[in-house]
């Protein structure tokens, strides 16, 4: 069986995917719902086999100094249904290095607690346009480990279900950086082996709710990374995590993009919706 890739172009077609075929049926009983869940260095990877695509370099909370939450995170035993990219809404920086990084996400977490009220930083993941990984929102990095989900503040109604990342800069007419995507494409591959999802469940933000995140040029990467995520698994063994596609009760919804939401530091539309398990804390 063949598949057709997504092929979109996000300029003429914002927050739809009119032109994905799909498949309806799972390849691999590791897709199924309350499926295996992965965890870190040592985890097993489809069929029981021990492959796994490696953890890249990511600098912890305590390595960015982030403050203490005013509520340890919610944790799941579930895996998430979806792996989330978003942009900050934020300058296009040329300052890549680490002390950079590491003072966005402090600039996130202060936001997120400061001005939005919530609780911690809301996405789990940040890369910063340097290449710089860094874990947000706190237990997310051992949780991701240890195949378990934190839920955080950052796409609304499904942050129960999503695991997010946040990519530093605004990519509406732009793209991002070389470093930047690489530790992207990276991050998700071992998102991916982690939970034993599918290539296709790495989507944008515009995807699951009526935003312009992650901007029109990294929206259009997507197709992309999902092809060069997919080309990353399949050389460690484990092209089932390409080529099998989300259930017909996984598939996004596509809410159709605004065309004129203001772009404000940090954020970037909906985060927190009623139907979230901590909509009240954030």
């Amino acid at each position: 069986m063949t598949e057709t890739r997504r092929s979109i172009d996000a300029e003429t077609a914002p927050g739809a995917v009119d032109g994905m075929s799909r498949r309806s049926i799972l390849r691999g009983s590791a897709f199924v719902a309350g499926g295996v869940l992965l965890g870190g260095a040592a985890q097993v990877g489809m069929a029981g086999s021990a492959l796994a695509a490696p953890e890249p370099s990511i600098s912890s909370r305590s390595a960015w100094g982030a403050r203490a939450p005013q509520n340890p995170a919610q944790v799941t035993s579930t895996r998430p249904t979806y792996i989330v990219v978003h942009h900050t809404a934020t300058a296009n920086s040329t300052d890549y290095s680490q002390s950079h990084a590491f003072a966005l996400s402090r600039s996130i977490q202060n936001y997120h607690m400061d001005s939005n009220g919530w609780a911690d930083t809301g996405q789990q993941l940040t890369i910063s346009r340097g290449g710089h990984i860094m874990e947000g929102r706190n237990l997310s990095l051992s949780s991701i480990r240890g195949g378990r989900h934190v839920v955080g503040a950052h796409v609304a109604n499904y942050n129960g279900v999503a695991v997010g990342i946040e990519n530093e800069g605004t990519y509406t007419s732009v793209g991002p950086t070389t470093a930047l995507y690489n530790s992207l494409v990276a991050t998700c591959a071992w998102l991916c082996t982690v939970y034993s999802r599918p290539t296709s469940a790495i989507v944008g933000h515009r995807d699951l709710n009526a935003t312009a995140c992650p901007g029109n040029q990294l929206y259009a990467r997507l197709p992309q990374l999902r092809s060069d995520v997919g080309a990353r698994l399949t050389s460690i063994g484990l092209a089932e995590l390409h080529d099998a596609d989300l259930r017909t009760d996984e598939r996004p919804p596509y809410p159709r993009t605004p065309d004129d939401e203001p772009f404000v530091r940090y954020d970037h539309g909906p985060a927190l919706g009623s139907r979230d398990p901590n909509h009240a804390i954030g």
